[in-house]
């Protein structure tokens, strides 16, 4: 089994189109270290994740400033507000400078932030400490260094 990066999920090469079924398989995948497996209580398969198993395809938001929340969805109705346990994470590709954006789901699972969603999480963004981020439930995520962004 396999997850693409744009969270269709795969067996044996074909994907899989019961949304039922995947959310089956979803609520029984856990993380150890780099590596993904799906658990039963008599068995545990490996699975291969592209880049994160799930797409935060959207976000809600309560409050304002530091105490604003960000809840967010994800493309299998899974929903997380992210916070001290729960944190938004950026990698910046190295070569291009672009960023991937995710948000912890549960079990040390992760969500790729969608592209649309992560705009409007910059539009939410602020300043703090030399890093421009967004807060969510009393923690600032940073997105970027402030010296990094054009004037």
């Amino acid at each position: 089994m396999e997850i693409k990066r744009d969270g269709t999920w795969f067996y044996e090469g074909t994907p899989i189109g019961r949304r039922g079924l995947v959310k089956l398989f979803a609520s029984i995948l856990i993380r150890e270290d780099e590596k993904y497996f799906l658990v039963t209580p008599v068995e545990k398969v490996g699975i291969r994740v592209e880049d994160a198993p799930f797409i935060a395809v959207d976000f809600d938001k309560t409050g304002e400033g530091h105490s604003q929340k960000l809840m967010f969805q994800t493309n299998l109705d899974d929903m997380t507000t992210a916070g001290p346990d729960l944190p938004i994470r950026i990698v910046r590709d190295p070569k291009t400078g672009e960023p991937s954006p995710y948000v912890r789901v549960r079990r040390n699972l992760e969500a790729l932030i969608d592209r649309k969603s992560f705009y409007r999480l910059v539009e939410l963004g602020e300043h703090h400490e030399g890093w421009f981020g967004v807060w969510s439930s009393g923690t600032f995520f940073g997105i970027i260094p402030s010296d990094e962004l054009p004037d």
